[in-house]
């Protein structure tokens, strides 16, 4: 979702790379929760399309030169790429997408953009490439039912740029040199049919490659183009070796490895004598996978990690000096460096915080002047939004469970109808920042409470094999244990908790109300998965390499049926006693819209109350702007219904249910 941008990712000019990438101590609660106070007063009630429309300009970008600036902006309802030169206002709108909003995009040159997009949410993403003025647009990738991921931008060639494409096999991905002036493909590196990523050195020659065979992943190496990759490292895939980079020389790599270790650190790595060499940076609680890098000065200014929220540690006095001087002149919220220019003398900066999508500013570090450009979301008053609070509880076998708990505004926290929210992935996690779902509850008079259950990642190699085959058991358990400790702290009324959850949060929500159907009034299952069998079915073919590691992180429909029945709740929808919204898209290829059918169809035929919502123009969640306020508005009135919280007056956009 556009709308939820991600600011937890590297920085710098590293983050235009990765514009095509596939793709939380303990405080005391009454500290925390405890009531509200005299000065605070309760929120108005916000406008349900206010919290979820698209942003007014977004995903700022500075050319490689530093001449321009990009954006994307709503356009006849959806977000397209507009640029201008940082010395004009003058505005150029270069893409004219109708049918959905731009995924992403990138600068190829300092003339020429590039952008992904995909049909109805099937995730098959063509890339495209466009001049400043719209002019010379080309389908880089013109093929039918063909998904294209990204490489590398070869920054020092400004014709091309390297693809990788599943063309040949819709398993695997090739890589391509593609002339973005033309569109003229060359094929550079053929999959043998087990690779899953690449990695290029800083001259963009392809010399890594990492494999897997569902459940042994290798890493492959070569010293040149011409030579054959090598098998180097072979690890279980519980232990990982992940290539970041090479070295600015090209002789050593620098990874994140959590080999012989729980939490993961990043290390420099001698790929031709496969050995792991000096450490980087290691943190005692959380992993660490984020490497900062300045190509230009060829140094690495530091690393970024996440416990609660986002922390530094720089290794590099003018990267460091950097951040200094943001943060004095942008006090009160959490600042990050968005975009560079290839001299990094011009910078994009982004802030944000838990009550504001934030603003950018560009900075000429020459001139030293700090400019604003535009709020995100302006029409959001943050002074009405709520905090959102870091919390932890224990499991009932001893675990630490971190989350988030956000209390509406202005409400003594004591008896409050709640949203328990657990996350997606399942190996993901949440994060500190805002998050208009989360705001749009607290508004409505909700508690929201989300947690970072076993199996999230983040919290080390332990923590997160722990969820291994504990779909619906104690991957459960943790989210359940939070809403207990929710009730003993007097914070919920035990008789209006609802749970809401998308993806395998979909999962968790039917999970939660079947496994404890006295827990919930109510729930929400928004593209989630309601049986393991057909869900494993319906996987895309290039998920094939890792359905091995699924089946054992899962469990394996074929040699154990009885388990996997077990813990899908369609085979125990008996159980299921209360009223459910579920929401489809009708092209997910993640989960297919069978999961929604037949668990609806099933409710239904007990006579369940369901509220059913497909859109056939959305895949693995809403994209679309009206998709959107349809989804959310009949969530609003389904809340309000069986929780008890507010309801916006003015009517929200109709749905078919």
């Amino acid at each position: 979702d556009a709308l939820v941008e991600d600011v937890h990712v590297s920085e710098e000019y590293e983050m235009s790379r990765q514009f095509l990438s596939a793709c939380l101590i303990a405080l005391a609660l009454p500290a925390m929760v405890g009531c509200a106070t005299k000065h605070e007063e309760q929120a108005p009630l916000i406008a349900m399309q206010d919290f979820f429309r698209n942003p007014e300009q977004t995903s700022f970008q500075l050319s490689p030169d530093g001449r321009y600036f990009s954006w994307l902006q709503p356009w006849e309802g959806r977000l397209n790429v507009h640029v201008r030169a940082v010395d004009s206002d003058q505005v150029t709108r270069v893409t004219s997408s109708t049918a959905r909003d731009i995924f992403g995009y990138g600068w190829a040159n300092p003339n020429r953009l590039v952008y992904v997009q995909d049909s109805g949410g099937d995730e098959n993403y063509h890339a495209y490439a466009v001049d400043l003025d719209g002019g010379n647009f080309l389908d880089l990738t013109p093929f039918e039912s063909v998904q294209t991921r990204f490489v590398d931008a070869l920054e020092d060639d400004d014709d091309h740029m390297l693809l990788a494409i599943n063309d040949r096999d819709p398993r695997i991905h090739d890589v391509y040199k593609v002339d973005v002036n033309t569109g003229t493909l060359e094929r550079v590196a053929e999959n043998p049919g087990n690779i899953t990523g690449w990695q290029t050195d800083n001259a963009g020659h392809v010399r890594v490659a990492t494999t897997t065979d569902g459940v042994n992943s290798s890493l492959l190496y070569r010293e040149t183009e011409s030579e054959p990759f090598k098998t180097v490292l072979t690890t279980n895939f519980k232990e990982s070796l992940q290539p970041l980079s090479f070295t600015f020389d090209d002789s050593l790599l620098y990874v994140a490895s959590n080999i012989g270790r729980d939490k993961t650190a990043i290390f420099t790595y001698d790929p031709r004598t496969a050995t792991q060499l000096d450490l980087i940076y290691e943190h005692p609680e959380v992993d660490v996978e984020n490497l900062m890098r300045s190509r230009h000065r060829k140094v690495i200014t530091g690393v970024a990690y996440f416990t609660d929220k986002r922390g530094y540690k720089f290794f590099d006095e003018d990267r460091r000096q950097l951040q200094e001087t943001l943060e004095s002149q942008l006090p009160g919220v959490e600042v990050a460096v968005a975009s560079m220019s290839r001299d990094e003398r011009r910078v994009l900066v982004r802030t944000f915080s838990d009550k504001t999508r934030g603003a950018y500013y560009y900075l000429d570090r020459d001139g030293g002047k700090l400019e604003k450009l535009v709020e995100v979301s302006p029409w959001l008053d943050a002074a009405a939004m709520a905090d959102m609070k870091p919390v932890q509880y224990t499991s009932r076998d001893g675990l630490t469970i971190h989350g988030y708990l956000t209390l509406p505004r202005g409400i003594e926290a004591k008896n409050l109808p709640v949203v328990v929210n657990p996350h997606g992935g399942p190996w993901a996690r949440d994060y500190w920042g805002f998050n208009p779902e989360v705001q749009f509850l607290a508004n409505r008079g909700y508690a929201v409470l989300q947690m970072n259950f076993r199996g999230s990642t983040g919290y080390g190699k332990e923590f997160w094999t722990k969820s291994f085959r504990q779909w619906g058991l104690t991957m459960q358990d943790d989210v359940t244990d939070g809403v207990k400790w929710l009730i003993n702290q007097g914070v919920a009324d035990p008789d209006r908790i609802g749970i809401y959850g998308g993806s395998y949060g979909g999962y968790a929500t039917l999970a939660g109300v079947t496994f404890t159907p006295d827990l919930y009034a109510c729930g929400v299952d928004y593209v989630g998965v309601s049986n393991i069998f057909t869900w494993m079915k319906a996987f895309p073919p290039y998920w094939e390499p890792f359905i091995a590691m699924v089946k054992e992180m899962v469990g394996d429909p074929d040699t154990d049926p009885d388990f996997i029945r077990s813990i899908s709740p369609f085979f125990h929808v008996d159980q299921i006693q209360v009223p459910m919204l579920v929401a489809q898209g009708a092209n997910d290829p993640r989960v297919n819209k069978a999961e929604s059918d037949q668990i609806v169809e099933a409710l239904r035929g007990r006579g369940i109350e369901v509220e059913y919502m497909v859109k056939d123009n959305e895949g693995h969640g809403f994209a679309n702007e009206e998709n959107r306020f349809d989804f959310y508005g009949a969530m609003e009135k389904f809340l309000g219904k069986h929780l008890g919280g507010s309801v916006s007056p003015e009517p929200a956009p109709g749905s078919e249910t």
